[in-house]
C-alpha cells in the first residue's frame, strides 16, 4: 500500500465506545478526557463549575460535561447515544457513550457498531462483574477490533498493583473464552487524572502509556478488509449533457479492497465480467480507491447496472445467497414475529425476507445458548436464519463489518426491528 494510501488512513478518526457499569465513571473519565486535552471551551468549564457549586460539590465535577441526559434519565425518558467529538494534534476522534443499564442493549450495540475500539470500564473495588460480561460480549459480537479495559477508581484501593492485577487475570479468562484478540489495561483514576491524559505519580509501578497515548498511537489501518474488493452501487450517474454524453459512471463507497484501473471486476447478480475504466471523484480521477472512499466507477463496456448492484474483484466475489443464518439484537418493542415478513437492507441493496426459525437466544449474562425460550424481545441478542427474496451479495461479518451487517424494517410501521451480523 503506498504512503499516500496509508497517512490517508492514519490521518482517518478514531471512533471509540465507552461501556461500564452504572457509576463506573464512564462520564467523569470523558469528561477528564476533554478537560486535561483542552478539547472544552471556558465557557463550558465555567458552566460546570457554577453547577458543581450549586450542587455542594467540594470539587469540580467533570461527569457534568456528558450527563446532560442524566435529568432525561430520572425521567425514564428512552436514552440515546451522545455522541462527543475532540480532536488532539495526532488525531480527531468520536465517542459513543452508551448507557450501562441491561435496558439499554439496543443503544450500545448503536454506538458500537462502528467502533475502532471499545473502553470496557470496571470499578477496581468490585472487578469483573456481569455487567463487564455483557459488555464485552457485545464487543465481541461486533467485532471491535481493540479493547482498552480501564480499571477506574484506584485512588479507592489505594493504588494497589496487586488489586489490579488480579482484575486484569480475572479479565483475561472472559477474553480469552471471547477471542478478543488485542486487549490492553491501564489503572486509571478519572476522577483525579491518573493515567487518562498524564502519567500517574500514584503508580509509578505502571509502566504502560496513557489513556490518550493509546488512543492516539492504537493502529486502525489494518482494520479495514483491504483484501476484498467490494463495490456496493448507490446510484448510476448519466449527465445528460453534451460534454459527457456517453458518460456512464457507478457512484457509491468502497465497503473493503482497493479498485484500480485496469482491474478485472464482476458485476453481482449478473455475474458479467469487465475491466475497471477509471476511478473518478468531484476534484477529478484517481489511480486507487479504498475503504471509506466515496468515487464513482466507469467500466470497460455498457453493463445493465442499478441501485444495489455490487461490483467485485472478478477472482474473489462474495457469497450470493438467499438463505442466511445471523446473529441478530431485537431493538423493538413488538416482539420478533416467527415466520414473519420484513424488510432487509443490505449495503444498498433492499429485499423482503421472512424469518425462518430462531436458533437460540444468548444469555448475555452467562454467555449461555438458550435454545428452549425462542421468542425474541427488545434488547434480546439471538442466532436466526430467514431467506430473501432476491439474492444478496454477502460476506461473514467476522471478515467484512460492512457486507457481513444488514438492519430488518417492520413494515408496517417502517421502524429498524433488528440489526444483524451475516454468520
Amino acid at each position: 500500500m503506498s504512503e499516500k494510501t496509508s497517512g490517508y488512513l492514519d490521518m482517518e478518526l478514531l471512533r471509540f465506545t465507552t461501556a461500564g457499569s452504572v457509576d463506573d465513571g464512564k462520564s467523569t473519565l470523558i469528561g477528564r478526557l476533554l478537560y486535561d486535552s483542552k478539547a472544552i471551551f471556558e465557557d463550558q468549564m465555567e458552566a460546570i463549575e457554577v453547577s458543581s457549586k450549586k450542587r455542594g460539590d467540594t470539587e469540580v465535577d467533570l461527569a457534568l460535561l456528558t450527563d446532560g441526559l442524566r435529568a432525561e434519565r430520572e425521567q425514564g425518558i428512552t436514552i440515546d447515544v451522545a455522541y462527543r467529538y475532540f480532536a488532539t494534534p495526532k488525531r480527531k476522534f468520536i465517542i459513543a457513550d452508551t448507557p450501562g443499564h441491561i435496558q439499554y442493549t439496543r443503544n450500545m450495540v448503536t454506538g458500537a457498531s462502528t467502533a475502532n475500539a471499545a473502553l470496557i470500564l470496571v470499578d477496581a473495588r468490585h472487578g469483573v462483574i456481569e455487567q463487564t460480561l455483557r459488555h464485552s460480549f457485545i464487543a465481541n459480537l461486533l467485532q471491535i477490533p481493540h479493547l482498552v479495559v480501564c480499571i477506574n477508581k484506584m485512588d479507592l484501593v489505594d493504588h494497589s498493583e496487586e488489586t489490579y492485577n488480579k482484575i486484569k487475570a480475572d479479565y483475561q479468562k472472559v477474553a480469552d473464552k471471547l477471542e478478543i484478540k488485542d486487549v490492553r489495561f491501564i489503572p486509571i483514576s478519572a476522577k483525579f487524572g491518573d493515567n487518562v491524559v498524564d502519567p500517574s505519580e500514584n503508580m509509578d509501578w505502571y509502566k504502560g502509556e496513557t489513556l490518550l497515548n493509546l488512543l492516539e498511537t492504537i493502529e486502525i489501518v489494518d482494520d479495514r478488509n483491504h483484501s476484498d474488493a467490494r463495490f456496493p452501487v448507490q446510484y448510476v450517474i448519466r449527465p445528460q449533457s453534451d460534454e459527457f454524453h456517453d458518460y456512464r459512471g457507478y457512484a457509491g463507497r468502497v465497503a473493503s479492497g482497493v479498485f484500480r484501473p485496469g482491474d478485472k471486476v464482476k458485476i453481482l447478480p449478473s455475474g458479467l465480467e469487465t475491466t475497471l475504466k477509471s476511478i473518478d471523484t468531484f476534484t477529478g480521477p484517481i489511480d486507487m480507491a479504498f475503504p471509506p472512499q466515496s468515487v464513482t466507477l466507469t467500466l470497460g463496456q455498457n453493463i445493465d447496472i442499478s441501485r444495489g448492484d455490487m461490483i467485485v474483484a472478478a477472482e474473489n466475489p462474495p457469497r450470493v445467497e438467499q438463505e442466511i443464518e445471523a446473529m441478530i439484537c431485537w431493538m423493538n418493542e413488538r416482539d420478533l414475529m416467527p415466520r414473519g415478513k420484513y424488510t432487509i437492507k443490505h449495503t444498498s441493496n433492499e429485499a423482503r425476507c421472512m424469518i425462518r426459525d430462531v436458533k437460540f437466544k444468548v444469555d448475555v449474562n452467562t454467555l449461555e445458548e438458550v435454545t428452549e425460550d425462542k421468542q425474541v424481545s427488545l434488547n434480546d441478542i439471538a442466532c436466526i436464519s430467514f431467506k430473501s427474496a432476491k439474492p444478496l451479495f454477502v460476506d461473514a461479518y467476522k471478515k467484512n463489518r460492512i457486507t457481513g451487517s444488514f438492519i430488518l424494517i417492520d413494515d408496517a410501521t417502517n421502524e429498524t426491528v433488528a440489526a444483524g451480523m451475516i454468520l
